[in-house]
């Protein structure tokens, strides 16, 4: 039962006659942000008395003569100039929290709407490993598609793979230039990575060499400036492959070949480019070296997300969609929707041609983004048939959605609804994007094992007595949940700074200080022998006559309404928010109320309902937002 929204549905009844538009005013129906003002707060009175130019607080009476909330509520109670305060009732709250004791879903309801949802997010570049710039996407896709599960809805979870394109050209390249032959042998991913670094570097190196080449020819005073700027990065360029080719017999045996650095770093460019061709035109021996690479690269995939408890119903690349790409330029030619221009072909969004247009195919052939992402609304709509599709993207990336979402309605898809689920920025204590000491990109895999080596000295430290396979596994589960808990727990939007002190900490807004919040509650089941099972199976009365009793119940039955605001707005911030505040309540009621020593057996008996809800609701809500309970730290 979603008991905001039921108080919103009252609110809606007792205006219909006052107003002609009901749902902005009854979505004035808030949680009271003090408790010494009810549990709930409508503020409609004031903008309805304004619109209908009577004063508020007679229009807020007569709401409340019209409302009927039975016995959910006491008498709604009308406060300064026309706040309505609504208090649950005691009686009513015990009996609404006992239901829950037997109920799996924690009284959440299972959607009645027959909606499908296509969620788009992680992405990776299968050529090398994933890295710190995947967290947000993956984290957050994935714990949208357990809300949305969780509601009812029908959800696929598709990650659009990066298998195709010029970071295979790259690994093409490297393999017939470059391979270390018995570091292949032995750990391929870790050679293909390695190669996929050293050919991207070289490639990088490359491209600078011929924008330099082209400043040094224009007659031009900005030109030339930029050219000495680049000239410094080129002397870095220079020094770093002199120690590189030391480090690498084939890359010293193919320097040989060329007169300079310039030359070398330009040709492997240009041929990892040409390799790129090759493959796409289905050259035999590219297309088996293709073949080759992509089981180590989706082995090393799959791995990572098995760590991370995160799963996907298809893995759909851009190598999966390259054959409908064709189709898809010619059919929005044919349609009028997009048109040669100097060449490429684009779709141009405003009648004045002031934005800049959709590029759906380059001047020399090339597709891009646009024509993919265009492919797999086609594909899904005809396979999935989805009322809503959400791309979990970085927030940089809003244009090319703006663009391709205003493309896709044109071509024929208007009834979906297309969401970008932004992001924003992983920061370092620096307040730049995240990076090594080096400067480097963080690699996924060390970033995880930092944390669970983190973890596991924290385990140790306060959990000696555990064994030690537990408290490895509780160390994994305590690691990988605070990196997930520290992304989730920040509006999606906003940038955050990575900080390990603060993400590990066993006090304050952490996953590690929710973790440890179960695992006490389930400690007091152990000591006092107790099988929550059997509470369960037959519910005792549940009494709330202290305060903290009554604020720890009020929290439990707003999980269900917690959940539907969360999935609205796509945010699991609304959801660690909830966990962080029910921790607290909870931390306050043990505190102040004796449970295993309470005062009778029937108080005690109900103080260990209201544990077991809310261990219950603790790990749902991070199951939610896919991170393990442990009933021992």
């Amino acid at each position: 039962m979603n008991l905001l929204r039921s108080l919103k549905d009252a609110f809606a009844r007792a205006l219909s006659e006052l107003a002609p538009e009901v749902s902005a005013y009854a979505d004035l129906v808030k949680p009271a942000q003090d408790p010494k003002f009810g549990d709930y707060q409508a503020n409609c009175a004031m903008p309805l008395g304004k619109q209908l130019r009577r004063n508020p607080r007679e229009v807020a009476r007569e709401i409340v003569d019209r409302l009927h909330l039975g016995s959910m509520t006491g008498p709604p109670e009308i406060a300064g100039p026309g706040f309505i305060n609504l208090r649950l009732s005691d009686q009513w709250l015990a009996a609404r929290v006992r239901t829950l004791t037997s109920d799996d879903r924690l009284g959440v309801a299972v959607t009645s709407t027959s909606k499908t949802f296509v969620i788009d997010f992680s992405s990776p570049n299968v050529a090398k490993p994933m890295h710190v710039g995947h967290i947000r996407s993956t984290i957050i896709g994935d714990s949208l598609t357990r809300l949305l599960r969780f509601l009812g809805y029908q959800v696929v979870a598709d990650n659009h793979i990066g298998d195709w394109g010029t970071q295979f050209g790259m690994l093409i390249f490297g393999y017939k230039h470059l391979l270390d032959e018995p570091a292949f042998a032995a750990h391929p991913v870790n050679e293909l990575a390695r190669l996929y670094k050293l050919v991207n570097w070289l490639s990088d190196a490359g491209e600078l060499a011929a924008r330099l080449q082209k400043r040094q020819d224009a007659d031009d005073p900005m030109r030339v400036e930029l050219h000495a700027l680049g000239i410094s990065q080129w002397t870095a360029i220079e020094s770093k492959l002199q120690s590189l080719t030391a480090q690498n017999p084939e890359l010293a045996h193919l320097a040989t070949r060329f007169t300079d650095v310039e030359a070398l770093t330009r040709y492997v460019a240009g041929e990892s480019r040409e390799e790129t061709a090759r493959l796409h035109a289905g050259d035999p021996a590219n297309r088996a070296l293709w073949q080759q690479f992509m089981p180590h690269c989706l082995a090393e995939l799959d791995r990572q997300y098995e760590r991370l408890d995160i799963h996907f119903d298809h893995h759909h690349g851009e190598s999966f969609y390259d054959p409908m790409l064709p189709a898809v330029v010619e059919d929005l030619l044919a349609r009028h929707i997009a048109e040669e221009s100097d060449g490429a072909v684009c779709v141009f969004l405003d009648a004045e041609r002031k934005q800049p247009p959709c590029l759906i195919r380059k001047r020399d052939g090339a597709f891009l983004y646009a024509t993919s992402d265009l492919a797999t609304v086609k594909y899904r709509a005809e396979q999935f048939q989805p009322d809503t599709m959400l791309y979990v993207v970085d927030q940089r990336q809003s244009l090319h959605f703006q663009q391709f979402f205003a493309v896709a309605r044109r071509w024929g898809y208007p009834k979906i609804d297309f969401v970008h689920v932004s992001f924003g920025t992983i920061l370092g204590s620096d307040g730049r994007p995240f990076k090594t000491r080096e400067g480097g990109t963080v690699g996924l895999e060390p970033l995880l094992d930092e944390a669970v080596e983190r973890a596991r000295r924290i385990v140790d430290e306060n959990s000696p007595e555990l064994p030690e396979g537990a408290r490895q596994q509780v160390a994994e589960a305590v690691g990988i949940g605070a990196i997930k808990y520290a992304d989730l727990s920040v509006n999606r939007t906003s940038d955050y700074t990575f900080n390990w002190d603060k993400m590990m900490a066993m006090q304050g807004n952490t996953a590690t200080y929710l973790q440890y919040a179960y695992a006490r509650i389930q400690s007091i089941f152990r000591k006092g022998q107790v099988d929550p099972v059997m509470l369960r199976r037959d519910p005792p009365a549940v009494s709330l006559t202290e305060s903290a009793e009554r604020r720890l119940a009020v929290s439990l039955v707003r999980f269900p309404e917690t959940l539907d605001d969360a999935a609205a707005d796509f945010r699991p911030s609304m959801i660690a928010g909830y966990l962080y505040d029910l921790a607290e309540t909870f931390s306050s009621f043990y505190n102040t109320c004796p449970v295993l020593q309470a005062d009778s057996p029937a108080l005690r008996a109900s103080r260990l309902v209201l544990c077991d809800i809310t261990a219950r609701t603790l790990r749902k809500g991070l199951e939610l937002l896919g991170i393990r309970t442990i009933d021992q730290m």
